[in-house]
Parts: C-alpha cells; sequence; structure tokens
C-alpha cells in the first residue's frame, strides 16, 4: 500500500468520523474512487444513496428501526402466505371459497398467490445466472436469514415454491402421431444447466437466493412496476458491496440494507424500466437522445458518422443507461464507476457524459468502422480501462 494511498484513507476516516458528515467533502472524496478497506465504500455508499442520515447519532436507532421494518416484510410476504400455503389441505373442511385455489375473484388471495409466482420464476431465472464468471453468488452466505430458515417455522418458502411451480408448469408437446410428451420447462428452456447453480442443503443458502429475496419483496411493494429484468444487475453490485464488508456487524445486515439502498436507487431510476413513460422527458428515450446530443456538440465528425451509419443510440445506449454500465464491465470496475455516479449530485447527468466519454475514446476506430464493425464495438465495448473513462468524461464536464 502506497504513502499517498494510506493518505487517502486517512482522509476518509476523518471525514466519515464527523458527528455530523459534510456531504460536500465526502462526494468530492468519493468521486475519485473509495476504499474498500475497512468497509468505507459499503459505508460511503449508504451515505451517498440517502440510506444513512448524515448525522451520525441517529445511525444507531435508524439501523435497529429499518431492519425491523425488513424483518415485518419477511413475515409478510414470504413467511405467512407460505404458511397459509402450507396448511391448505391439512384442514381442508375450513377452507372457504375466498380461500380456494381456484377462486376465480381476481382479488383473490390465491390469484395474487399465483400471479407472484410468475414474477417469482422471472426472477429466479435472472438471479441464478447473476455475473456467472465469479462464484460469489453460488457460494453460502456466512449470515443465512434465520427467520426464513427457523426449522419451528413449517412454510413454503421461496425455494420451494420455483421448486413446485416448476414443477407443475410442465410443458405438454403432442407429436404428429397424437403421443403426448410431458416434460419440465426447467429442462426444456435449460433453466438450470449445471450442478453449479443446484440449491445448498436446508440451513444454508447462496448469496443469489439473498437477492431472489429482495428482489421479491421490492417487486410486492411496487406493484406499479414489480420485477423487470435487469433489476437484478442493478442490485447484484450493491449486495456484492455489502455482503463483503470486512465489518461484520454491517456484512451481517447486508439483504436489509441493500433492500433499502436498492429501492432508493430505483426511486432515481425506475424510470427506466417503465414502459409507458420512454417518450416522456423522464423517460428512457430522452436520455438516450441525449447522449447524442452531447456528442453532437462534443465531436460533430463522430455523431455525423454514426447518424450517416443509421447507428441510433437505442441500439446500444439503451443497456448502458438502464443498467449503469453493469453488463459493459467487469464487477470490481462496475463498481469503480458506481463509486463516481453515486458521489455526483447530478448522478445521472454524469452517466450520459461517462456514455459520451466512450464513444470519443473509441472515436478513430468508429471512424474507420463500417455499420457491422461499429455495432460489434458499441455491443462489445473494447476499453477496459475505467480509470481512462472517468477522467475523459470529468474532462467533458469541466468543459460543457
Amino acid at each position: 500500500m502506497t504513502t499517498a494511498y494510506r493518505n487517502r484513507i486517512q482522509e476518509f476516516k476523518v471525514a466519515l468520523s464527523e458527528e455530523n458528515i459534510n456531504l460536500k467533502t465526502l462526494r468530492e472524496l468519493c468521486f475519485n474512487g473509495i476504499p474498500f478497506e475497512g468497509g468505507i465504500r459499503a459505508l460511503c455508499w449508504k451515505i451517498l444513496l440517502n440510506y444513512l442520515p448524515l448525522d451520525q447519532t441517529l445511525w444507531e436507532s435508524f439501523l435497529k428501526k429499518q431492519r425491523e421494518v425488513y424483518s415485518q416484510f419477511l413475515k409478510e410476504m414470504i413467511i405467512q402466505p407460505g404458511i397459509a400455503k402450507a396448511n391448505l389441505g391439512l384442514f381442508r373442511e375450513d377452507v372457504t371459497m375466498e380461500d380456494h385455489p381456484l377462486n376465480p375473484n381476481p382479488d383473490s388471495r390465491w390469484n395474487n398467490y399465483f400471479k407472484d409466482n410468475e414474477i417469482l420464476l422471472q426472477i429466479d431465472k435472472d438471479v441464478r445466472r447473476l455475473y456467472p464468471d465469479m462464484a460469489f453468488f453460488q457460494r453460502p452466505t456466512d449470515y443465512p436469514c434465520q427467520l426464513i430458515l427457523d426449522p419451528q417455522n413449517d412454510y413454503e418458502t421461496l425455494r420451494r415454491r420455483v421448486e413446485q411451480t416448476t414443477l407443475k408448469a410442465q410443458t405438454v408437446n403432442r407429436n404428429r402421431s397424437g403421443v403426448t410428451n410431458v416434460s419440465s420447462p426447467g429442462k426444456a428452456f435449460n433453466l438450470y444447466p449445471s450442478n453449479e447453480y443446484e440449491v445448498l442443503p436446508n440451513g444454508s443458502e447462496a448469496h443469489w437466493e439473498v437477492v431472489e429475496r429482495i428482489l421479491f419483496i421490492y417487486a410486492k411493494l411496487n406493484p406499479g412496476i414489480a420485477y423487470v429484468q435487469g433489476m437484478n444487475e442493478i442490485v447484484g453490485p450493491i449486495y456484492y458491496t455489502f455482503a463483503t464488508d470486512p465489518n461484520s456487524q454491517w456484512k451481517e445486515h447486508a439483504e436489509a440494507d441493500t433492500f433499502f439502498c436498492f429501492t432508493n436507487l430505483m426511486s432515481e431510476n425506475r424510470d427506466n424500466f417503465i414502459k409507458s413513460l420512454d417518450d416522456s422527458q423522464c423517460g428512457i428515450t430522452y436520455k438516450m437522445e441525449s447522449v447524442y446530443s452531447m456528442l453532437k456538440d462534443k465531436d460533430l465528425e463522430l455523431y455525423l458518422k454514426l447518424e450517416e451509419q443509421n447507428i441510433k443510440p437505442q441500439y446500444f445506449t439503451f443497456r448502458w443507461l438502464t443498467l449503469l454500465l453493469s453488463q459493459e464491465f467487469l464487477l470490481p470496475d462496475v463498481i469503480r464507476i458506481w463509486d463516481t455516479l453515486f458521489s455526483d449530485q447530478d448522478r445521472f447527468h454524469f452517466l450520459i457524459l461517462v456514455c459520451c466519454a466512450m464513444l470519443i475514446l473509441i472515436r478513430d476506430n468508429l471512424l474507420a468502422g463500417d455499420f457491422t464493425v461499429n455495432m460489434r464495438s458499441l455491443q462489445d465495448y473494447p476499453i477496459s480501462d475505467v480509470h481512462t473513462i472517468l477522467i475523459k468524461a470529468k474532462d467533458l464536464q469541466d468543459n460543457s
């Protein structure tokens, strides 16, 4: 560790030791990257994502309350419906029409239960393949949720719900001679391609199962948006940062803290996931066009080349902007970019600057390439040094 880096860590420690944290000072420090050591990054993200109050004297009572609230969500949205499902059939004489799974009423408890299962299956499919190039999300967490895994709780867990729903939703194919083939959709669509994705034994749970629970609770609490594919890519880096915190007192509560930080981030980013808002000023179309507007201002020649080749911003910036570049770089680099994004007061304007910088940094390739070559470059971005990209984005910001 260099002297300069040690000094930088010390600067963070001083900033975070203030009883009332100076947000402007902290943002300036975080903009150039946050150290992992001592759990500094995880703590800074909790502040920058407006989860922790700036007054440190409030932290203890605030965190206690938020974690209790999250436990209540688990009880109401996972455990209680699971107990009701487990009890169905044990007391069949007590089942009223209102409680019956075949009740046609669209507002019935069971109709909602089956709708939830559709969302859960989509979440399950996405979280199982979260960052497949690293083993972290397949490994067991050191802090499995005791409330969920308590053997005294006889209820249907999310894991069990997925297994049961997958088994029931068998795919029936009829061939030309009239013979019916029944196969599991998990097998038919290769949802679970290898042993690497098999669930862990009772009493332990993988990190992806924790992420699944966070996304399911979010979907239940936000029925207007529920779950949209790609949210798993947003929650993944936050959970990873909190679940690898070297401070075990924080690490133990990674699930609840991730849920609230993800919810706060989505409150700023959710319009990108709502299709009906695509063409509004807060929607994704406006943001994609903003990248090209900025490029036209900063590099007219490159802008005209992309226009001439009919390379529209939605061909590549949709993923860049919606997923905050989480699919363009390796996870450690995504986390470094997010240090800067989270610390900028107008964080999503800075994301547009980053996207514009990414285009300008490969301008020579783009000016020389044809449509096919250029699309390949934009969909599989060739520069891996995020430091260079962030410096260029800051330069664009300073000269605007």
